[in-house]
């Protein structure tokens, strides 16, 4: 089955206590946040210098540190949301992880609710992180997905509602080829009726011309991949 992956806020969870972990990432997830967990300050550290994230919930008290740490060294290499998620109640550690850098500090137990919102107040004051997500973009063709609409060459170009869902399955699976079957399990027509094998042809066709200044299937951003099926080469 064809995966889709979405452009969601990647957040980076920092905590040792598993009674916690799984919840929370339960409710991350659901609320259509991508997350990973790690267990210690090394672990975080590492993961910051490999990989890209657009927010940071720390614990305070870890194995090897605390997540003061981390907090600067991510000020250090970065300007992201930070949130502390701590049992540590005392005026002095919320006073001192604001002064570090942090955007949040909330004490253990929260509550669900609160916790998401806190979240979505403070990523919207990094609407740099936000806008990004609703853009996708590849070699000369951009998609804003708040808008649902396409552009070729800053021009924008008109879309069915199938060539449009046709299209984000393959810029959300780049490099991955895609079988007419697949296709053909997504996508339905305007009235709800399910699109039979020639008219994905007819749809693929009328896709390629729109995408493409050249319709040579060298210059053709979509390529058939011959009695398999489709893939976008990014």
């Amino acid at each position: 089955m064809l995966s889709k992956v979405e452009n969601k806020v990647k957040i980076l969870v920092v905590e040792d206590n598993k009674s916690i972990i799984e919840g929370l990432e339960y409710l991350l997830k659901k609320e259509g946040f991508e997350t990973q967990i790690v267990y210690s300050k090394k672990q975080a550290i590492d993961y910051i210098k490999n990989d890209n994230y657009d927010m940071f919930l720390l614990d305070v008290e870890l194995p090897d540190g605390t997540g003061f740490d981390i907090c600067k060294y991510i000020k250090e290499v970065t300007n992201k949301p930070i949130i502390f998620i701590t049992a540590r109640t005392e005026e002095a550690n919320i006073v001192y992880g604001l002064d570090i850098g942090a955007d949040d500090y909330i004490t253990k137990p929260f509550r669900n609710n609160e916790l998401i919102s806190r979240i979505r107040c403070v990523l919207r004051r990094y609407p740099e992180i936000t806008e990004s997500k609703n853009i996708i973009s590849c070699k000369n063709i951009k998609v804003d997905l708040k808008k649902a609409k396409v552009y070729k060459d800053s021009e924008e170009i008109c879309l069915t509602s199938l060539e449009y869902k046709i299209l984000l399955m393959f810029l959300n699976n780049p490099n991955t080829l895609i079988t007419r079957g697949e296709i053909l399990e997504k996508i339905w027509d305007i009235d709800g009726n399910f699109v039979n094998d020639n008219t994905l042809s007819v749809y693929i066709k009328r896709l390629r011309e729109k995408l493409s200044d050249n319709n040579s299937k060298e210059h053709q951003l979509i390529q058939t991949v011959r009695g398999m099926g489709y893939m976008l080469k990014k």
